[in-house]
Parts: structure tokens; C-alpha cells; sequence
């Protein structure tokens, strides 16, 4: 986002956003019979045998409140009617920089110590819970019950659906993201190597790599059939045929979560229109989100479509509907179609119902992360993949589903890796508003 993070309309935004909290808080603590909850934002932890400490986000329900990705060791209590206590761990050090809170209006919410300690507040007398990276011994020295799972479990559903000024917060991160994609595109085509790609992302996105939400993935040729590949190859290729990248950005504790594939100046003839595609594909499923919708079942849309690419572009010499029912298109897209996403990439709830029951995945799609009925406020990826990936396709070349694929066309698109493009995507009252700007 350009200024608008300061504007008016932001902070009346951010005040009813913690106005509304306050009040599903209130009811929550009540239903349960608790006097209010203390959350800690967590610590990173360091290096085995080392001073060195890995990157960190601080715990969800913790940056619910506050938006405050990096403020570690650092306590907030919530309790009914009264304003939150946020203790700001700041301790005197001349190796780092204290912890600073933003000079925003949202302050105003807040009773805030800034404490050179860690230790969590004194929690007055009644009945509290503690949530976070605590132990059990810790909240029983408070007096407090440590990691409820039925409180955990309906402070999850509240972040399932998300408020305007969440839903603006997701935007800002999308227009930060996507300007790192257009630039990281520009240097893959440029004949730059992944480490070159993701520099040129971080400067565009205007973000340091340990705040990133999630670990960029830089997949040039082949790479880009690693689902998680994770390193960056310092070298280009002696022949630049794809690129996929999947990176994202945090602004203000929310994740945004964009992918996008490329053909280089030598890819095969086959590749671009497959990219394009299942470009196709995914917008059709984009305008198919709507409160209501299962998502399951838009799963399911999805291996049919996958289906009817794979024939028209020849990969499959069979129907839509065998190339499913043989498992051709699972081997192509193993992964879901998407997932929540919110102050966590892989954001919580999506496996339950508004009553926190189970809803697991289909056996034959186990690597769905969401299952739930789509509702208003919710925000959700819409990310279809067709990779290459040999050990899936292996076990097809020995089966009976092997005449009815195009092996010499999937020998060539091999070193190509895969496809898939990623959108984030909030549900509103009459449909959708896609949140990730064109590139």
C-alpha cells in the first residue's frame, strides 16, 4: 500500500477491528467461564550450540490484537470490559535495539508497560488461561490452566472470518507482494539465476528475508517441480526454460500468498499455452467462490478441469473424466487447490466446522488444507498446479493408465518443472473480490 496504512480511514478501520474483538473475546471468556486470557507472543529460539537465533513470527492470537509480527517475549491480557494490557519485552542492551511500538492511533486501545523483563503480568484473582509457547509449569505458577483446547479452538473460529480493516491489511500485503513478482519476472527473463530472482523480489516487495511470512520458493526449470524447493542456485542455467515463484509478503502481522509461473525465452512450445491454461482454469474457479460454495467439492472442479487440459494439450490421449477416475490427474497436481490464509500463511480452522468437528479430507486428496463451507469474510488462495514431478508419474508408466499418456510430450516438458498460479481471494456477501492486483 502506498500511505494508506496512516490514513484516517485505516486507524477507524483498526478501531472497530478492536472494538469487535473485544466484544467476541467478552463472549467467548464467558461462554467458558474464564475472567480473561493471557497471550505471549512467543520467542525464537536459537541455533543448537550457538548465540544465533532463527527467524521468528509472534503467536497469531497474540498479532490479532496488535499486528505486531516481530515483538517477542512480550505479554497481552485480555479481560472483559477492560482495556488490554500489553508489556512490551524492552529491556536496556547496547547489542540491540529495543522493541518499539508504532506511533498510530491504535495505541490509544492499549495500557502498554514497556518492561525490561519477560516475565508475564500478575494476573489478578479468578479464572484465567494462558495461550501460547508457555509451559504447563509456567501457567500453573500464574494460577492459570495453559493451552485450553475449547478456548483455543473458538479464538481459531473468530480469525476465520475476517474484519474490513483484516481484509485491507491482506490487500496492502497482496500490492507489496505483486510488485515483487513483476520485478523478480523482469530478472528471470533477463537471464538472472533464483538467488538474482529473489534479491530482485525483496527489493521491489521492500522486505528483508527473515520477514518474509513464508520462505520464498524460486523454482527455475526443473526446480519449479519441487513443490517446497528451497535453495537458490547462485548460476543461471545454460538454458533458461521456467520459472515459478511463490513468494508472499507480511504487512501488518497478514500474509499475502501469490504464485506465479513464467516460460523463458527457451521453453518448449508446449509450456506457454499450458501455463495459460491453467491460467483459465484458475479464473473460472476464482468466479466460482461465493458464501455457500463447498470446498471440497471446488476441489474436486478442479481435478476436472485438470482433466481437460491435459487432453486438449495433448498430454492425455483419454476423457476428462478417465484421466481422473486413473489418478493421471492427481499424479500432475498433488496438492490442494488452497487453503485459508489470514495472519498465517496456512491459516487455522480449515480443517472443522463452525463447532470445531472435524471435517477431514477426502482420502483420495489428503493434502487438502481446507474443507470447510465457504462463508462471508473468509479469505482463501485458489492455487492449481500441473507439475512434472517423476516419482508421482513413475508408477503411471507401469500401470494401464500408461497408453494413455503422452510420454515423449512429458519427457520434453520434464526439465520445465511445473505450473501454478496463485490468487487470495476474500469472500463477501454476494461473491468475491480478488485481493491480488494484476501483474
Amino acid at each position: 500500500m502506498t500511505g494508506a496504512d496512516t490514513s484516517s480511514s485505516t486507524a477507524s478501520l483498526q478501531r472497530d477491528h478492536l472494538v469487535a474483538l473485544q466484544q467476541a473475546y467478552g463472549d467467548v471468556l464467558a461462554q467458558l467461564g474464564l475472567d480473561g486470557v493471557l497471550l505471549y507472543s512467543g520467542h525464537p529460539r536459537p541455533h543448537f550450540a550457538d548465540d544465533q537465533e532463527a527467524s521468528f513470527a509472534a503467536f497469531g492470537h497474540f498479532m490479532h490484537w496488535t499486528g505486531q509480527a516481530d515483538l517477542a517475549r512480550s505479554w497481552l491480557l485480555i479481560r472483559p470490559g477492560e482495556r488490554p494490557r500489553l508489556k512490551v519485552h524492552a529491556p536496556d542492551d547496547f547489542w540491540h535495539l529495543p522493541a518499539r511500538l508504532p506511533d498510530e492511533a491504535w495505541m490509544e486501545a492499549f495500557e502498554v508497560e514497556m518492561g525490561r523483563d519477560d516475565a508475564p503480568p500478575t494476573l489478578p484473582a479468578g479464572r484465567f488461561a494462558v495461550l501460547g509457547d508457555v509451559s504447563v509449569a509456567l501457567a500453573e505458577s500464574l494460577g492459570a490452566t495453559c493451552n485450553p483446547t475449547d478456548l483455543l479452538g473458538a479464538l481459531d473460529e473468530r480469525r476465520v472470518r475476517k474484519s474490513d480493516y483484516e481484509i485491507q491489511c491482506l490487500r496492502g500485503a497482496n500490492q507489496q507482494a505483486m510488485a515483487g513478482h513483476r520485478a523478480a519476472r523482469r530478472t528471470f527473463l533477463a537471464g538472472g539465476a533464483e538467488l538474482d530472482v529473489q534479491l530482485a523480489y525483496l527489493g521491489a516487495s521492500r522486505q528483508r528475508e527473515t520477514a518474509l511470512p513464508y520462505a520464498s520458493i524460486v523454482g527455475v526449470n526443473a526446480h519449479g517441480g519441487v513443490l517446497h524447493y528451497q535453495h537458490y542456485d547462485a548460476v543461471p542455467p545454460a538454458r533458461q526454460r521456467s520459472l515459478l515463484l511463490d513468494a508472499g509478503h507480511r504487512y501488518r502481522g497478514y500474509c499475502a500468498d501469490i504464485t506465479r509461473t513464467w516460460a523463458g525465452p527457451d521453453a518448449d512450445p508446449a509450456f506457454a499455452p499450458l501455463i495459460q491454461g491453467l491460467r483459465a482454469l484458475q479464473i473460472r474457479l476464482v468466479e466460482a467462490l461465493a458464501p455457500g460454495v463447498d470446498y471440497v467439492g471446488l476441489h474436486q472442479r478442479l481435478h476436472q478441469g485438470l482433466g481437460q487440459l491435459l487432453a486438449d494439450q495433448g498430454l492425455v490421449h483419454c476423457s476428462p473424466e478417465a484421466a481422473v477416475a486413473q489418478g493421471i490427474t492427481r499424479a500432475f497436481c498433488p496438492h490442494g487447490l488452497g487453503h485459508s490464509l489470514g495472519l498465517q500463511v496456512h491459516d487455522v480452522a480449515g480443517r472443522v466446522d463452525g463447532a470445531g468437528r472435524p471435517l477431514p479430507p477426502p482420502e483420495t486428496d489428503p493434502a487438502l488444507r481446507l474443507t470447510r463451507e465457504l462463508e462471508a469474510g473468509m479469505v482463501v488462495t485458489m492455487e492449481p498446479g500441473l507439475y512434472v514431478i517423476p516419482m508421482l508419474l513413475a508408477p503411471l508408466r507401469e500401470g494401464t493408465a500408461s497408453r494413455d499418456i503422452d510420454w515423449p510430450l512429458v519427457n520434453r516438458l520434464a526439465d520445465h518443472g511445473g505450473i501454478r498460479i496463485e490468487d487470495n481471494v476474500a469472500i463477501n456477501s454476494t461473491g468475491h473480490d480478488n485481493l491480488t492486483p494484476p501483474e
